[in-house]
Formats: C-alpha cells, sequence, structure tokens
C-alpha cells in the first residue's frame, strides 16, 4: 500500500497544467535518450504528478518522432505508479462528435517506423496485451470527465497511424469497417511500452474533427481542429483536477503492477548485463525472474 504518482502525459491541446502546486522540474536522461520534455512535478491535493507534454513545449515533435521509450521510462525513473494519457482525436463514428471525451480500451495499431519495446537481443520479453489498458484507471478518468463537465463515452477502440499526414477517405472508411472508433497518431507504441514498463495505463481521447469519412464533407480543417482543441483543453485541464482530487489517499496494488513476473522472459543465466543495465527502470522491482 501507499500513494498514488500520477503520470501525465498531455497530448495535442494539453501543454501545460495551470493551477498545479509546482514542486520541480526534472530533466531527465534515459538510456534511450531525452524525453519529450522536462518533466514538472506537483500536487494536486495529496495526488503527486508528473506532467510531461508528449509533442514538447510549442508542439515541435511530430508523432512519429516522439520518443516514447524515453517518455515512460523517465516517468517510471521519477516513480509514476500510473499513467493517464490524454490526447486529441478524430472520430469513426457519428455519435462520437467534435467535442466529446472517449476513454479507450483497445487498441488497433497501424505504426510502422517506432521502436515499440523496451526489449531486445540480449533480454527478450513477451508481455500480455491482451487488454491494453487499466481499467481502474479508466473507470477514474470517465468519472472525471464527467465532473469536469464533459461528456465521456467509454470502451472505445483507437486506431493508431503513423502520420503525420491525416487519413485518405478509404483509409477512414476502412478503419469503421474494422471497428475502430476514434483515430490518433500517439497511442501506440506509448500503451505498449507502459505495459512493459509496468504501469497501469489509461487513455482520454478528445475529439477534434469526424476525420475523412463522411460523404459531402471536407476532410479535417485545420483551423476547425485547433479551436476545438482549445475548447477541450480548458476541459482536460478540468478533468485532470478531479481525477486527482478524486482517487484515494491510498494505492491498492495493481495486477499489472507485477506484468512481468507472468512474461515470458530470457533465463538469467543468458541475459546481457548491458542491456539489463539499459532496462534498470523498468526491472528495479525484480529480484528474480522465472527461468523460462
Amino acid at each position: 500500500m501507499g500513494g498514488w504518482t500520477i503520470g501525465i502525459i498531455g497530448g495535442s491541446g494539453l501543454y501545460a497544467l495551470p493551477g498545479l502546486e509546482e514542486i520541480a522540474r526534472h530533466d531527465v536522461e534515459t538510456p534511450w535518450g531525452r524525453p519529450s520534455d522536462a518533466i514538472l512535478e506537483g500536487r494536486i491535493g495529496t495526488t503527486r504528478l508528473l506532467f510531461l507534454p508528449r509533442h514538447g513545449a510549442g508542439h515541435r515533435i511530430p508523432p512519429s518522432e516522439i520518443n516514447a521509450r524515453a517518455n515512460v521510462d523517465a516517468l517510471k525513473q521519477l516513480g509514476a505508479t500510473d499513467l493517464l494519457a490524454i490526447s486529441s482525436v478524430g472520430s469513426l463514428r457519428e455519435e462520437l462528435p467534435p467535442g466529446r471525451f472517449v476513454v479507450v480500451d483497445q487498441f488497433i495499431d497501424r505504426t510502422v517506423a517506432r521502436p515499440a519495446s523496451f526489449f531486445g537481443t540480449g533480454l527478450v520479453a513477451h508481455v500480455s496485451l491482451a487488454d491494453p489498458t487499466c481499467p481502474r484507471l479508466s473507470a477514474s478518468a470517465a468519472a472525471a470527465v464527467e465532473a469536469a463537465g464533459g461528456d465521456a463515452a467509454t470502451g472505445a477502440t483507437y486506431l493508431a497511424m503513423e502520420g503525420p499526414q491525416f487519413s485518405t477517405r478509404a483509409e477512414s472508411l476502412m478503419y469503421r469497417q474494422w471497428g475502430a472508433d476514434i483515430i490518433g497518431m500517439t497511442a501506440m507504441p506509448e500503451a505498449r511500452l507502459a505495459r512493459e514498463a509496468e504501469l497501469p495505463y489509461a487513455l482520454v481521447g478528445m475529439v477534434t474533427d469526424y476525420d475523412c469519412w463522411r460523404e459531402d464533407e471536407a476532410g479535417v480543417v485545420a483551423t476547425d481542429v485547433v479551436a476545438q482543441m482549445h475548447a477541450n483543453g480548458a476541459t482536460a485541464r478540468k478533468l485532470v483536477q478531479a481525477f486527482a482530487k478524486a482517487l484515494p489517499a491510498e494505492r491498492t496494488p495493481s495486477p499489472i503492477d507485477t506484468v512481468l513476473d507472468h512474461a515470458l522472459l530470457t533465463v538469467p543465466a543468458a541475459r546481457d548485463p548491458a542491456m539489463e543495465e539499459k532496462l534498470g527502470a523498468i526491472l528495479r522491482r525484480l529480484t528474480t525472474s522465472p527461468a523460462t
């Protein structure tokens, strides 16, 4: 039992958290390079928060160049117990209009140009990702959206595309047929890496547009997206406040905290010490690992 330290990964439209009682700013070095920006540490009530703008200050990093491994590892190094990601998304469903907030529970990953794992030659890990988000964290996030005056949909499937261009109409229609509800460019491999790092993960999508699947309608219009992003950002800042204040004082353990205990891992005797050292923040909890 212990307190919460929530890593907040802010996407497009959420670059700062006004009202956060600031404690410190951290410039973190990781074995994977530098994260997107300095990490702001602060408190809301009794909850410790670590805020990281995913695209960096001023939205300077494109989706495919975000160093997701460094972002997740830096938050892990600073003691994050859970991750709440907030992202701008396009809608693939009529019932999810711009301005709606959507809590994700599944992903379809169409990214191809991004390192998707912390592990590699010298220390391999196969981690379960059947249910990639944390139900407890997701339920708290949905309640926080409502408390902030937003309208939350739940149980959505997020299609992660490479970008930075938006979809073609053919792609948008295909993704609808696949069963995707929203589309974005940043949640993968972020969610995969959070699972490998044993960090429960929830994602709130902020709908900015209808992508380009609707007949007789123009594609994504940047000016409309930016205007909706600003409106969504105001609600997002309120939801972070509500989320942090509603958490119980004590954090009970999650099964995701020990997911590596159930992973298929390189046996200890065959591991590369350099790779083990590189994975230090992730493996620190493990004193022994199952021989598999």
